[in-house]
């Protein structure tokens, strides 16, 4: 799928499911890592990450676009857009919009570092790296000490 494919597929959904014109841009991006897509408020278009399309398919890129057309409409037409907003609740389970997309990593393939405790000999893998002067054992407060570096510079 490319990008005039995904902009003629946002407007379909858009007009069959909202009965409201798609008037921007829908595009892949692929720089977005952690999210499926977003909608961009100053510029109205939609952007979607197109590993998504890779991994999951089609159904998971119509998905994300019901999800990010919510945003939308609600947004143009001056009524709650936000996740929190009751109005984007009602919407998004009228269209059947999910809430979350399905994660491209699990939280193991990202893990960069892995510590242990000094005193009972707990594991915790970590995505960021953490100041084990500061930090402590959540289990016993024993010190942490870095046992492996996943990560490579």
């Amino acid at each position: 799928m490319n990008d005039e494919q995904l902009q003629t597929l946002t407007e379909e959904i858009s007009q069959s499911e909202f009965h409201r014109p798609f008037k921007h841009q829908a595009y892949f991006n692929r720089r977005l890592r952690t999210t499926g897509g977003r909608y961009l408020l100053k510029s109205h278009n939609i952007e979607v990450n197109d590993k998504q399309y890779e991994k999951y398919g089609y159904q998971a890129v119509v998905d994300i676009i019901k999800h990010e057309l919510c945003h939308y409409h609600l947004h143009l037409t001056g009524r709650g857009y936000q996740h929190r907003d009751t109005d984007f609740k009602q919407l998004s389970l009228h269209v059947g919009a999910p809430r979350y997309c399905t994660p491209i990593q699990s939280y193991e393939e990202r893990v960069n570092y892995m510590y242990e405790c000094g005193r009972c000999h707990a594991k915790f893998p970590r995505i960021r790296k953490v100041d084990t002067k500061k930090m402590r054992c959540g289990r016993c407060g024993g010190r942490l000490k870095l046992i492996q570096n996943y990560k490579t510079k």
